[in-house]
């Protein structure tokens, strides 16, 4: 099976040895994505807005793929305090609409430049 790499402008630059997305088939794989502003590389202020710029980034790279969150199976979330969660539910909602993926969220002790959360997703494409 081909691997394509999957890049968008319109999400931040990976900042490391990995790709925005890989797809495989019909199947494609979302990298984690924080806060990060995909211009300025800088990660926004506060978790409302880390939050929703995680999920503009993910569409960015879902659309570039041919899809959108629309197309998401699964989607892991990952928190540095779980306080955040009912506040999370609500902004995935705006993204997310039923059929919702499957999910999981995670309290971690820490995250990439010092992110509030992060997730990654997988796609399946008609």
């Amino acid at each position: 099976m081909s691997r394509t790499v999957i890049a968008s402008a319109l999400a931040p630059a990976a900042i490391g040895p990995y790709s925005q997305a890989i797809r495989a088939g019909n199947t494609v794989y979302l990298s984690g994505q924080i806060g990060l502003d995909p211009v300025s590389m800088q990660l926004l202020d506060g978790f409302e807005a880390q939050a929703e710029r995680v999920f503009q980034n993910l569409q960015a790279v879902a659309e570039a793929a041919g899809g959108s969150l629309a197309d998401a199976v699964k989607i892991n979330l990952y928190l540095t305090d779980l306080a955040y969660f009912a506040t999370l539910n609500t902004i995935m909602a705006r993204y997310c609409a039923a059929p919702f993926p499957a999910r999981a969220t995670l309290g971690v002790s820490a995250l990439p430049r010092g992110a509030l959360v992060e997730a990654d997703a997988v796609l399946v494409l008609a």
